[in-house]
């Protein structure tokens, strides 16, 4: 897509213009070291310097080029606002030291915290432990806002910093998730882009899309199909190609709602992907003309693998396609590619691609 310019904001350009129109109005000729020539050359400066603020200021009402509050401002056009920060939770459980006669409660606010002592999290609501039992789980709240506190795993959050009488221990029994730092520009444009496809009520896939991708800012993308009338499959992609935690699906479900989102007699069904695994084997070589480059090749072209590798798992329903890789290893340098895995492979919405392993030989070099 060509660039689009509202003012001339080469420095060059503007001082030949500026020159050129004051020798015709005078019919002059002015050269170099006239001090007319070098008071123009600096309003010519001035003038560039003002051309590119006016420049900048017209590409901050398009939503392609906006940035910061001024894409904030344009989401607002279309009922759209960006996501804020969200904080961790996780289910955490409360063990007694011994049963009791009574029920035993765990006061909202109770602190957990990790074994280092630097991620906080607080119970959300009064756990009830009932008589005769000896443990209970709620949910907790990291109480810094934020991604930082995701990725706990069962059993990290263990010790309590505000002690209570008879609870012996604490651990959490599911892995941390749904912190989220606020939504970077480039997601939030993606969705503005997308948001009038929800003025259907999601009826149209653009409108499922839309909905979906609004429920958490992990979501970077969703395959939505129809496997039978009035059935409606969500299969949402994590940021990186990742599969969405069970957290962020129920995020997603609930924002499905019948009451105020989607048709009435739509059903809705979200699950993760199907993944559909292949080996990444791949041989090329090096020109013997570009030999005395084969360091900074070889690195180029590992890097263009690791493009091709993030590019086949982040869309569902995206074929298994050995044709970009070879266009990405030829325009980094290499001068033959044989990829002996995978094969071209059609994938169904539902399906995303996932390497199980990814190897790279050089061969050595080729004569033209």
């Amino acid at each position: 897509m060509n660039d689009i310019s509202f003012a001339d904001i080469d420095p060059a350009s503007v001082e030949a213009s500026v020159i050129s129109v004051y020798e015709r109005l005078t019919n002059t000729t002015l050269y170099d070291g006239d001090p007319v020539r070098l008071f123009l050359c600096s309003l010519a400066y001035v003038i560039a310097t003002q051309n590119q603020v006016i420049n900048l200021a017209g590409k901050q009402n398009l939503v392609r080029y906006a940035e910061g509050q001024h894409l904030e401002e344009l989401g607002k056009g279309v009922g759209t606002e960006r996501l804020g920060v969200s904080h961790a939770r996780a289910t955490q459980q409360f063990v007694l030291g011994a049963a009791q006669s009574f029920a035993v409660i765990i006061p909202a606010g109770t602190r957990v915290t990790t074994a280092d002592r630097k991620m906080v999290f607080a119970l959300h609501s009064d756990l009830v432990i009932p008589p005769g039992t000896v443990a209970g789980s709620g949910m907790v709240v990291a109480d810094n806002a934020g991604s930082a506190c995701n990725g706990l795993v069962p059993g990290q959050i263990c010790l309590l910093v505000d002690p209570l009488p008879y609870v012996k221990s604490t651990a959490n029994t599911a892995t941390s998730a749904l912190g989220a730092d606020v939504e970077m520009d480039d997601a939030f444009r993606e969705r503005i882009q997308l948001a009038p496809e929800a003025f259907s009520c999601a009826g149209p896939s653009g409108a499922y899309r839309a909905l979906a991708r609004s429920a958490h800012q992990d979501i970077a993308d969703v395959a939505v199909w129809s496997p039978e009338p009035g059935s409606v499959d969500l299969r949402p992609v994590a940021t990186g190609g990742e599969l969405p935690s069970e957290e962020v699906l129920a995020a997603v479900r609930a924002r499905m709602s019948p009451d105020d989102a989607v048709p009435l007699n739509d059903t809705v069904t979200v699950a993760a992907p199907d993944l559909a695994f292949y080996d990444l084997d791949v041989e090329w070589s090096l020109s013997r003309t570009a030999s005395a480059m084969a360091s900074t090749v070889s690195a180029a072209v590992d890097a263009a693998v690791e493009s091709y590798r993030i590019w086949q798992r982040t869309v569902p329903g995206r074929d298994i396609n050995p044709t970009r890789l070879i266009s990405l290893m030829e325009q980094a340098g290499a001068r033959r590619v044989h990829v002996k895995s995978p094969i071209f492979t059609k994938l169904v919405p539902r399906q995303l691609a996932r390497e199980t392993s990814v190897t790279v030989t050089f061969t050595g070099v080729d004569d033209e």
